[in-house]
């Protein structure tokens, strides 16, 4: 065994097989701090409490974690700590909360607690919020704000475009016939662009309807950024409303993504049926309507008319789209038979990741098939 492998595989087994191979001072450190939070062995049968309750210990742990992993690592270590270990009452600590490393994960736990946060840390829970949201938004705005003027704030063809309207690859496809070889410039006879339609008026209506059962934290940490996104554009108006057994509209509190995450409560049973129920009656223009329900479809509330409620909406003309999860965290839990029916009905059902969240909007918002669009990228519809 090369003493690589060697040393992998030590810092992998833990204190009980020191006899591979010697540490170095950087590698103990790592090792103390895998063996706090996950033991040693399985010799008696437990793992892991090494970081007992101690804050002064934990915040000395957290920055060893941080030195020594990378972030990815130390954001899964972190979210391991407060599961495994039962760390959570600890994060209401300032000096501690000031030193975790900031994820989404980490925002849906502050904003389950926002309740009990005293007020000695709600400034510090405030920041670390706030310092996710800006992370997302950095990644995901422009996107989303491209994919939505695209798919509605542009939608006739016109050669007589102004020069900020105009379909440049269009134009050059256009004119090719036109291109003098000796000279090496296209001779463009004719513009293509698009016929901005008057903005005094929104275009589209969405609806996001949001699931805030415990299950659905990083959903609605994303959903909740998407929202102050769209609610930023005249193209469409855009309706936040978050649920469990009891309906909250969130609109007015879209202008800040940080206020609207500590306005939900996180945790509690599910409604889905009831939520729906709101969205019927603010839809003023079904064909130019775009319903996004959220949720992991464990229906507390009575599925077939939940069921009765989607179909008449279909039917209406509002393009009605679930997602089973908004999130990175992988292939989600969800009633598999529900979402399989309401994808029957025309309301094709899958988890999607932030990253295609504005494709998928920019493909509703154009009445396309959301469906085949889904099965193309590779998401499993309804099954």
């Amino acid at each position: 065994m090369t003493d690589e492998r060697s040393r992998r595989w030590r810092l992998l087994l833990g204190p009980e097989a020191e006899q591979l191979t010697g540490l170095d001072e950087d590698d103990s450190r790592r090792d103390s701090a895998l063996t706090a939070l996950y033991g040693g062995g399985e010799s008696d049968g437990k793992r892991g409490a090494g970081l007992g309750a101690s804050s002064p210990k934990l915040h000395r742990w957290l920055g060893d974690v941080r030195t020594y992993f990378p972030k990815s690592v130390v954001q899964v270590m972190q979210r391991d700590a407060v599961e495994r270990l039962g760390l959570t009452k600890l994060l209401l600590e300032p000096e501690l909360l000031s030193s975790v490393e900031p994820d989404v994960n980490l925002v849906g736990t502050l904003v389950s607690l926002s309740h009990a946060i005293p007020a000695r840390t709600r400034e510090t829970a405030r920041a670390v919020v706030r310092q996710v949201v800006e992370e997302i938004e950095r990644k995901l705005a422009d996107r989303l704000i491209a994919a939505v003027n695209g798919a509605v704030d542009r939608s006739k063809r016109t050669r007589r475009p102004r020069m900020s309207d105009v379909d440049w690859p269009a134009t050059i496809r256009a004119n090719l016939r036109h291109y003098q070889p000796d000279q090496r410039t296209l001779v463009v006879e004719s513009l293509i662009g698009s016929h901005r339609k008057s903005r005094s008026a929104a275009l589209k209506d969405v609806i996001l309807l949001v699931d805030q059962s415990g299950s659905m934290a990083e959903s609605v940490v994303y959903s909740a950024v998407f929202g102050a996104t769209l609610a930023s554009l005249r193209s469409v108006t855009t309706r936040l409303v978050v649920f469990d057994t009891e309906v909250v509209d969130l609109t007015e509190t879209l202008d800040d993504p940080v206020d609207l995450l500590f306005s939900t409560q996180l945790g509690g049973g599910t409604d889905i049926n009831r939520a729906v129920a709101y969205a019927q009656q603010h839809i003023r223009r079904p064909a130019d309507t775009v319903v996004v329900l959220i949720s992991d479809l464990y229906e507390g509330g009575v599925a077939a008319e939940l069921q009765r409620r989607v179909r008449e909406m279909v039917a209406s003309g509002v393009t009605v789209v679930v997602l089973l999860a908004l999130s990175d965290s992988g292939k989600p839990s969800y009633d598999h038979e529900l979402a399989a029916r309401l994808s029957a009905i025309g309301a094709p059902s899958f988890a999607c990741t932030p990253d295609a969240f504005p494709d998928l909007l920019a493909t509703a918002l154009r009445r396309e098939d959301v469906a085949a669009w889904a099965e193309q990228e590779g998401m499993a519809v309804g099954r």
